[in-house]
């Protein structure tokens, strides 16, 4: 019911009903009588206020107000907890049987309740999912676990093929693979495989073993196997490895023909279909055979042992494919996991409750206890652990967490115990948002990729011209049209592109993964690639080269006047001020235990300071300019100011009744890891250029220090994009890293943008390559990561032209004239598979590459 602070009676206006004391209130969803001052939610509707017996309750008031308050229109549903009847008998909550609490057979306690149940299972069902049995019909209580995200998968051939569902690809046939981040794990089509290759593998085996006997024995073999009744056997039993097992080879060809785009299946099933068409043409009329294709006794020659070893050894490279490519996203995986299901909230009243992740919402304060999953992106309130960050940031050792500091969703606790406060929950997390870049990059191709489609588009047409060749020659120039099918089917199995239309994509999918491991989160492949080739970082001053938080380094004061007297003076005017360099002072004042006079009569003089009035005298803040407006001199402290300038520091005056009493500098610290950044950047004969806003003496100060030749300052927002475009018209390739929203054009501009993890959210929607830590060194890994994935790409291009260029002459039959050399399906088959391996098995070595 609503609660009326006037007491006066409720608003149906029907004078009967008096509003209930303001200690008791019923919930207008469920029912349920509840106290405002421990009710779990509450809100206002129309001048009156209602109180909620859980969230789920108010989640379903919200919108359908007067469906609740209006029974009339329709009467909600009275959802009332299960409790313990006051009879001897009770009620298990999980399966409804009435139970004696004599004689249970197991109980537990819930919220101050006893619940009875009939067996241990169902006390094992309840324990950690209460209310969803309490609460059956609350859509909204903590569920036992966070539904699951939209199953997604996509082609790693051709990345910009997405569907719901696991499949085939309708371009190049290849099975379709759950993306990173996706609720899928691609196991129902490695058990399929598995499944088609073991039964296939029991009828092959015996075939393969009739046939092999039949070429080495021969007529032997005819004297006690009639060549008819061994035909007919060896069709029995590879028609289901071929028809069965073997039946996705003809799916994915028959696809790739109707779809215009021939690929490896088509080659696979050209070669099955003509190897086993072929040998059941002649078992079944025999007398139909050319003489060309009869034995010297007279009988076929038959290739169904070919077949059936072909598709065998086509399924078990598609099942160590399936294997090795899902080690790919391991380490995308390995992120995903690490999102907690369940949050410790802490109530206002001091009250501590696990409830789902989803239910967490910004401003919490959250309870994090040893060794558990930090459930959100915030900061810690209360209390000191150590934090291991190291599968978001790469860091190696744990870092120690205290009041204010950042905490990273996903990370893990190590022993201590905090209070946080959840800042950013859901898909704004750091983790989500490596997710959705993850992914976001799975579908991106590197340009190098373009040359390879090229070069697959005219492949598969011209591996059947050459099978055709090959057929034709051996059929003019051979023994034997026998000869001339096998040679034929050789080229076809042999020459599948497998490993070619590999080369590329699983090269970029295990670098974009070990990227994320090491705090380098890649938007966009092609920037990867792009990286490789850059000569120039153009690199902003603050937040990305020092920390973008000022800091009080210097008090300096006059006569009569001590450094903590000018600091507070300072600290009490600026208090007032909206400038950036007011936190450093009030900072600085709250760490000394300074206490801040009150202030009146304040004014802000743009682009010189401020006045204020501080305990009876006028103080006055700001640069020399604000000084003359007030005719006060600066004698004794201009020489030191402009000594602390040209080491990088902003400096202001304090003047207190008409005379100058002191001087503050405030300084922007250098990263601690930038000048080891710089240094490795440049001994890799990158050419660093310092672009910013800031002055000319402080930006060069900066510099010195970080030992940048180059620095470009006083440089307008606008102005930013310009520069960086006129280096790229001087033939520079040019990375740009910054952290602000002034960086964002000149980000977009550049050919490769860098983003720190640490700026804001439109600089890092700009960026190509977002750096987590904000580190400077991230630069150097991601230079180091675009060169290792560009050298792997290019051996994985190797393996697999050249295996082509090696593979299809000898399976054609061209060294057999001079060194008798010929590839018989079955092993062409086996080194196809064995080639789409070594692509993959290589591109996995980059998941240990050193950045």
């Amino acid at each position: 019911m609503p609660h009326e602070s006037s007491g006066k009676k409720h608003g149906c206006g029907c004078g009967k009903h008096q509003a209930k004391p303001p200690s008791e209130h019923k919930d207008p969803v469920c029912g349920m009588t509840v106290s405002p001052a421990s009710a779990a939610a509450s809100c206002e509707y129309k001048g009156m206020k209602y109180y909620f017996c859980c969230p789920g309750c108010l989640k379903k008031f919200s919108g359908n107000e007067e469906r609740y308050l209006t029974p009339a229109v329709k009467p909600p549903a009275i959802e009332l907890p299960i409790v313990i009847p006051p009879a001897a008998s009770a009620v298990d909550p999980v399966c409804h049987m009435t139970v004696d609490p004599a004689s249970a057979a197991s109980s537990c306690e819930y919220k101050g309740t006893k619940y009875y149940f009939c067996c241990p299972g169902c006390l094992k069902k309840f324990s950690g999912n209460e209310e969803r049995y309490l609460h059956p019909d609350d859509s909204v209580s903590p569920p036992s676990k966070p539904a699951p995200a939209g199953a997604e998968f996509f082609c790693p051939m051709d990345p910009e093929v997405i569907q719901d569902s696991p499949g085939d690809c309708p371009k190049c046939g290849m099975a379709l693979e759950p993306r990173a981040g996706s609720s899928a794990t691609g196991d129902e089509e490695m058990k399929d495989m598995l499944h088609r290759l073991r039964v296939g593998a029991f009828l092959a085996v015996p075939a393969i073993v009739l046939g092999m006997l039949e070429h080495t024995l021969g007529h032997k073999l005819h004297e006690s196997i009639p060549s008819d009744f061994l035909h007919w056997m060896l069709m029995l039993l590879t028609a289901p490895v071929i028809f069965l097992s073997g039946s996705i080879f003809f799916q994915r060809a028959y696809k790739s023909l109707v779809n215009r785009s021939p690929n490896m299946f088509t080659l696979i099933g050209l070669g099955v279909g003509v190897a086993f068409g072929y040998s059941a043409f002649a078992t079944i009329f025999p007398a139909a055979v050319p003489a060309a294709f009869l034995l010297h006794e007279g009988a076929p020659v038959v290739y169904f042992e070919a077949a059936a070893a072909i598709t065998i050894l086509a399924l078990l490279g598609q099942v160590l494919e399936l294997r090795a490519r899902a080690k790919t996203t391991s380490a995308i995986r390995a992120l995903v996991s690490l999102a907690p299901k369940q949050a410790r909230l802490v109530h206002a009243d001091g009250r501590e409750e696990d409830v789902a992740i989803e239910l967490v919402k910004v401003g919490n304060t959250l309870r994090v206890r040893p060794g558990e999953s930090i459930p959100a992106d915030g900061a810690v309130l209360v209390g000191t652990s150590s934090v291991d960050q190291s599968i978001m940031t790469g860091e190696p050792l744990p870092v120690v967490k205290s009041s204010g500091d950042k905490v990273i969703g996903g990370t893990v606790n190590g022993t201590g115990s905090f209070t946080m406060k959840a800042e950013k929950v859901g898909k704004d997390t750091l983790l989500s948002q490596v997710v959705e870049l993850a992914r976001a990059a799975q579908l991106s191709r590197v340009p190098i990729q373009s040359l390879v489609d090229r070069v697959a588009a005219y492949f598969v047409p011209g591996v059947l011209l050459t099978a055709l060749l090959t057929f034709a020659a051996w059929a003019v120039f051979g023994a034997s049209l026998s000869q001339a099918l096998l040679c034929a089917i050789s080229v076809l199995i042999i020459a599948c592109p497998c490993a070619l239309g590999l080369a590329t994509p699983m090269s970029i999918t295990v670098a974009i993964g070990r990227g994320a491991q090491a705090g380098v989160l890649v938007k966009d492949a092609g920037a990867l690639q792009a990286l490789e080739t850059v000569d120039t970082l153009v690199v902003d001053k603050t937040g990305t080269l020092t920390e973008g938080k000022p800091t009080v380094d210097t008090v300096i004061a006059g006569a009569g006047y001590d450094e903590h007297t000018i600091l507070a003076l300072a600290a009490a005017v600026e208090n007032q001020s909206e400038h950036p360099l007011a936190s450093a002072l009030l900072a600085a004042a709250r760490k000394r235990g300074l206490s801040l006079a009150t202030v009146s009569d304040f004014a802000s003089i743009p682009g010189k300071g401020v006045v204020a009035t501080v305990g009876g005298r006028q103080v006055a803040v700001g640069n020399l300019k604000l000084l003359n407006d007030l005719s006060i001199t600066a004698v004794g402290f201009m020489a030191r100011a402009d000594e602390l300038r040209r080491q990088g520091h902003s400096t202001f005056y304090v003047a207190v009744d008409g005379w100058t009493a002191g001087l503050v500098s405030v300084v922007d610290p250098v990263k601690a890891s930038a000048k080891d950044a710089v240094a490795q950047l440049q001994k890799q004969g990158m050419r660093v250029v310092m672009l910013t806003g800031d002055g000319q003496s402080t930006a060069e100060a900066v510099a010195k220090q970080l030992g940048i030749k180059e620095v470009i300052a006083d440089v307008l927002p606008t102005e930013k994009a310009a520069v960086v475009k006129q280096l790229q018209l001087e033939g520079r390739r040019v990375a740009m890293a910054g952290d602000g929203v002034n960086d964002s054009p000149a980000l977009a501009q550049a050919n490769v943008g860098i983003a720190m993890g640490t700026g804001t959210d439109i600089a890092i929607q700009h960026a190509d390559i977002v750096l987590v830590q904000g580190d400077l060194r991230g630069i150097v890994k991601a230079l180091n990561l675009s060169r290792a994935m560009m050298s792997n790409i290019k051996q994985n291009l190797v393996l697999a032209f050249g295996y082509n260029l090696l593979a299809v002459p000898l399976a054609a039959g061209l060294l057999f004239p001079v060194f008798g050399l010929l590839l018989s399906p079955m092993i062409a088959s086996a080194a196809m598979s064995l080639s789409s391996v070594s692509v993959i098995a290589n591109s996995l070595r980059l998941r240990n590459s050193k950045l």
